[in-house]
């Protein structure tokens, strides 16, 4: 089996990248944090016209896909430069919504997958828990900013009316909410929790290629910095402790990769789960990794390197915690 990409592929990944380098996403995510989501929907009004949404959407629904290994590089790329609000959940929502159809529900989609293709609106997903899980009415990410709350509770898909307060996140401009009950049941049946599997199964994919993004580009600033920060006349970057600090760093990173890619291509859930906890355990410790070599600096909320420092722990314990992963994995194997 093939892992690398193709051209097309590659061409796709450089021109999210110059889009979004082109974009002030710094500046996006500090005002989503903030309040202010003018700039984060804007970008993702951007997101929208490249093509992003619609990788995740059927061609009968106005997209393109649903296409797992394009959707992992778009989101590598969405993570290298911090893209705020609810992508994972949105595309995760396609997902669901299109396997309802393909399983002889074709209503939600019909209603909801043509905004959703074009960026005209934003949803967001939360997959309730069995009753006898101490929370089984989970977060949902940005409900607060989201066009459409969506939550799966058993074989029942409902739209939330609303949503409570939102909670203090390690990452600011990730903005928890517990959707409200009740509201418009949009499906019912075996189906649902079929398409449930699906959906969460891309979650813990596209969050596994943010990590990714996330941790490479940690890694990219923390090198630059050690090139130009020097004690006693001399680059950190030429001390032994931090070069091999590094190198560890870059291993963890192009190890994650192949398994990530390797998942979109095979979607098999002892796949998925394997690449999230690699993905996610390089991204947090390039968090760490950045945080030791930049030292007190690193610290302080006007350096653009806390956006990124405070993604990586979230998103590593986002759709399917390092202990669940790896539970998945060995049941994978058995």
């Amino acid at each position: 089996m093939s892992f690398l990409p193709t051209d097309e592929q590659r061409a796709f990944a450089r021109s999210l990248d110059a889009m979004l380098s082109a974009s002030d996403t710094p500046a996006a995510v500090r005002a989503w944090a903030g309040g202010h989501p003018g700039p984060g929907r804007a970008l993702w009004g951007r997101l929208a016209e490249a093509g992003v949404w619609a990788l995740a959407v059927p061609e009968a629904y106005d997209g393109v896909g649903p296409l797992p290994v394009e959707l992992a590089q778009a989101f590598v790329e969405l993570g290298r430069h911090a893209v705020p609000g609810p992508v994972v959940e949105t595309v995760a929502t396609a997902v669901l919504l299109g396997e309802l159809a393909r399983l002889g529900e074709p209503g939600p989609a019909k209603r909801l997958l043509p905004g959703l293709a074009s960026g005209e609106w934003t949803a967001t997903l939360a997959i309730a828990g069995t009753e006898s899980e101490r929370h089984p009415v989970p977060y949902a990410l940005d409900a607060d900013r989201a066009d459409a709350v969506l939550v799966v509770r058993g074989e029942e898909l409902w739209r939330a009316p609303g949503h409570g307060p939102v909670e203090v996140s390690a990452d600011p401009a990730r903005r928890l909410a517990r959707p409200e009950p009740g509201g418009e049941l949009l499906a019912e049946g075996t189906a649902v929790a079929v398409a449930a599997g699906h959906a969460r199964r891309l979650a813990t994919l596209a969050t596994a290629a943010q990590s990714l993004g996330v941790g490479r580009a940690l890694l990219d600033r923390t090198v630059a910095y050690a090139r130009q920060r020097t004690q006693f006349g001399t680059p950190i970057g030429a001390f032994q402790a931090v070069k091999h600090r590094l190198a560890d760093t870059l291993l963890a990173l192009e190890f994650a990769g192949p398994l990530v890619f390797g998942a979109a291509v095979t979607s098999a859930e002892g796949d998925v789960a394997a690449a999230k906890v690699a993905a996610g355990e390089a991204g947090y410790a390039a968090a760490r990794t950045a945080l030791q070599i930049h030292g007190a600096v690193g610290y302080t909320e006007e350096l653009d390197l806390s956006l990124w420092l405070r993604k990586a722990r979230p998103l590593r314990d986002a759709w399917g915690d390092p202990a669940a992963c790896r539970a998945a994995v060995l049941g994978a194997c058995s």
